[in-house]
């Protein structure tokens, strides 16, 4: 490749005794692995500046399964993620480390993913920003959903009716409720991605838990299994 492009390691893992190989997530052409030979020497000029959620410029070469890198450099200082709020920026990562394929080209995405990155940081509860960023990553996969009109009839959701989910197909109107069931006040904070009650907020993880399944397969996702926080469910 040829300049410097915006990244952000999603995860490393060891690779021989001073090596590292990345998943990075890069503004130009999406996730990409890479190895970083040398990075973990004492001395490497990299050791520091390849952790999650601190924002970087880097180079690499090669256009194999792996290329390698040649130059990283940080933009700013990590974002801060404390405490329990880093379990929900770890499962953004993890999710997009699972999802997208490789060498894909996601530029709006990488601003949605500083975007929630940034709110993260900053938030109390994680849960509004996860949800806002889940669905986000959802259109960008190309998962496009109705949540406004009722498939069977066209008409508008009402806030008091409910609607069964049918996958492919929309929101229906129905009187069974369920697992796939949602009120029609609950659908519209989904598409407008503001939310202004719990209720909300658990009607949209529901759906973006229910909806990112055919993505993330069957494996136990590792941030979910880090997280388990006192007195309520995972925000993940």
């Amino acid at each position: 490749m040829e300049g410097l492009q915006r990244c952000f390691v999603l995860h490393s893992r060891h690779y021989s005794e001073t090596s590292l190989i990345l998943d990075v997530f890069s503004e130009e052409s999406g996730r990409i692995t890479l190895i970083a030979k040398g990075a973990r020497r004492k001395r490497s000029n990299l050791k520091g500046a390849l952790q999650p959620f601190t924002p970087l410029f880097i180079k690499w070469t090669g256009r194999g399964t792996m290329p390698v890198l040649t130059h990283a450099e940080p933009i700013s200082i990590g974002l801060p993620m404390r405490s329990y709020i880093l379990y929900s920026a770890l499962y953004v990562n993890e999710i997009l480390a699972r999802v997208l394929e490789v060498q894909t080209p996601y530029p709006a995405l990488f601003l949605d993913y500083l975007n929630v990155l940034r709110e993260l940081a900053q938030a109390e509860n994680p849960e509004p920003a996860l949800r806002r960023f889940e669905l986000a990553l959802l259109d960008h996969l190309g998962y496009g959903v109705d949540f406004l009109h009722c498939t069977g009839s066209g008409l508008p959701v009402d806030d008091e009716m409910t609607y069964n989910y049918r996958e492919q197909r929309g929101f229906i109107a129905s009187m069974v409720a369920g697992q796939l069931t949602f009120t029609g006040r609950q659908l519209k904070a989904i598409a407008a991605r503001h939310f202004e009650s719990q209720d909300q907020l658990r009607a949209a993880k529901r759906f973006t838990r229910m909806a990112l399944k055919p993505y993330l397969g069957s494996k136990p996702l590792k941030s979910r299994e880090l997280f388990v926080p006192r007195g309520r469910s995972t925000a993940t």
